[in-house]
């Protein structure tokens, strides 16, 4: 049953945006098999990087917290944890980033501005929530703040708000960011548009796979929430693009088909942002101390650890991730691990043994220093 105002065919007749990567091909779509692909993605990341790195910076980057909650250990550590709790706990963050155009314009765009009340709808956390006595949901979920309330607390205006970006549009519900065209009873009105002039940028092949969604992908998609949006609300990209200076999104197709990665270029070099892993360690598990992690990377010659609740197509979310890991420049604080910014990182809670983090990142700040 479809549930989109669009059908497969007219998401090619909407806009698009940005400047295309040549230097990146799509990696589940590159020449040869998963391994030659995965090949691919290591010279391809490293050329991209050097041709990113001249682009610029961005203004300004901020981390803003939403909300804490419990996720399947068996999901977000793969195959490779030990822990003995069967949930561990992710962090939601939202990351406003604002840069000028050449022609002086001032952009703004947010990086998973999810609306956490209506999230909470999607199919497997609903039941998982009906399930959960609520003396212990209470313990295990908190949240830290909205996404308007953060975006007050920063001076910015809805209408200032010019993108949207996910990395994927797994339990998000846009009605009351981009408005409806019709009548929503669960919500007892029609939304208007909280971010009147706000477009959602998403990757062509997610448009068209949420058209008619495959039974791995219902358990993580709201369908019904989309289907009285907008579609002029929607900016198509296919592949990889360079949005301003500093900032671009990278196709990393495989935790879903048109999953897709923050890229920024800042004053500690080149952070890289999704959910393709939980924690920064995932991409460099021999130096993990979460239990298993390390063991399980070794013996089964497994360089990432992937955080795979849908497993859509799994080698190719692998070869992803270590596109994601070409990119990052090693930390500063522990060059060990990369500036790889989990969207949901892992963060330690009494509740959850064996599954504090070796290391966290917490946050992913910029500010641009003006040089003579």
């Amino acid at each position: 049953m479809r549930h989109f105002p669009w059908s497969t065919a007219n998401v090619v007749d909407l806009p698009t945006i940005g400047t295309p990567v040549d230097t990146l091909s799509d990696p589940s779509r590159s020449p040869g098999g998963p391994g030659a692909r995965l090949a691919a993605v290591r010279l391809e990341g490293a050329a991209f990087k050097r041709e990113f790195a001249t682009t610029g910076t961005p203004d300004t980057i901020t981390t803003h917290d939403l909300v804490t909650l419990p996720y399947p250990t068996r999901f977000g550590l793969f195959r490779a944890s030990r822990a003995i709790a069967p949930f561990l706990s992710i962090t939601n963050r939202m990351l406003v980033i604002r840069w000028h155009e050449t022609d002086g314009r001032e952009r703004v765009l947010l990086f998973e501005p999810s609306d956490v009340e209506l999230g909470r709808y999607t199919p497997y956390f609903d039941r998982l929530a009906q399930r959960t006595p609520d003396v212990v949901a209470r313990r295990m979920l908190t949240e830290h703040g909205t996404v308007r309330d953060h975006l007050a607390g920063l001076g910015i205006a809805p209408e200032d708000v010019d993108y949207l970006l996910f990395d994927h549009l797994h339990t998000q519900d846009l009605r009351r960011w981009i408005g409806t065209t019709a009548y929503q009873a669960d919500l007892g009105d029609q939304p208007a548009a909280a971010f009147p002039n706000a477009k959602v940028i998403v990757q062509r092949d997610e448009l068209a796979g949420m058209a008619e969604l495959h039974p791995l992908q219902r358990p993580w998609y709201q369908p019904g929430a989309y289907r009285d949006v907008p579609p002029e609300a929607f900016l198509p990209i296919d592949g990889s693009v360079i949005l301003g200076p500093g900032v671009g999104v990278v196709k990393t197709p495989g935790h879903v088909f048109g999953n897709q990665s923050l890229i920024v270029n800042t004053s500690t070099g080149i952070w890289v942002s999704s959910e393709n892993v939980i924690a920064a360690e995932c991409l460099t598990p021999e130096h993990s101390k979460l239990p298993g992690l390390a063991k399980w990377s070794r013996e089964w010659e497994q360089e990432v650890v992937l955080n795979a609740n849908s497993i859509e197509t799994t080698a190719d979310q692998y070869n992803s991730i270590v596109l994601e890991k070409t990119l990052a420049d090693p930390s500063q604080r522990d060059p060990r691990f990369r500036q790889f910014f989990p969207s949901s990182e892992l963060t330690g809670a009494w509740t959850n043994p064996g599954t504090t983090p070796t290391f966290s990142h917490r946050a992913l700040t910029h500010a641009h220093t003006h040089t003579s």
